[in-house]
């Protein structure tokens, strides 16, 4: 089953989706899983120093499995896990507290760019692709840098790209070993 829901300035996509909860835009402020959701990376009133705070208070978590946490920043799901990190060069096993606020900063830099590239009518885009893309090449076939690319050649530099399943939910993460060194 595939579940829709959409209002005039967002719309959800969600599968398999076993209990969906539909509120009213006066019911959202007080829904308290809702109210816990980390800052929105394509709102209006996107807060990064919240974020960065967020992040920081995740200490030795490994960085990749802090993205997928909705309480942390909202919106990043597995994909854009892996090809954010890889974008701004980050191994995606290094403990948050290991990394540089600048180092975070790209990290959220790069996130909304992605998000809000991907958000972009067909028509506002030079790209065939349909779906998730973050490489910009027109190749339909070349849409992401790392993600479902375990033992491939990596785009940029050739080397061969890793997977290995992390997290409370052993969720499949990609990385190039030579891009992402920090």
């Amino acid at each position: 089953m595939r579940v829709l829901v959409g209002t005039a300035d967002a719309v959800a996509v969600g599968f398999n989706v076993p209990v969906a909860e539909l509120l009213s835009s006066a019911d959202l402020a007080r829904h308290k899983q809702l109210s816990a959701l980390g800052p929105d990376l394509l709102g209006g009133t996107f807060d990064a120093a919240d974020a960065l705070k967020r992040i920081r208070a995740h200490g030795r978590d490994a960085i990749g499995d802090v993205l997928l946490n909705q309480r942390v920043i909202a919106g990043i799901g597995n994909v854009f896990k892996s090809e954010i990190l890889f974008l701004a060069g980050i191994d995606p096993f290094t403990p948050a507290d290991a990394l540089s606020d600048g180092q975070l900063q790209r990290i959220v830099t790069v996130a909304r760019e992605q998000l809000a590239a991907n958000v972009l009518d067909r028509s506002q885009t030079l790209s065939p692709a349909v779906g998730r893309r973050t490489t910009r090449s027109l190749d339909p076939r070349e849409k992401l840098w790392v993600y479902g690319r375990g033992g491939k050649p990596c785009r940029r530099c050739g080397s061969m790209v890793q997977s290995r399943k992390t997290g409370v939910d052993a969720r499949l993460t990609y990385w190039c070993p030579r891009c992402q060194r920090i």
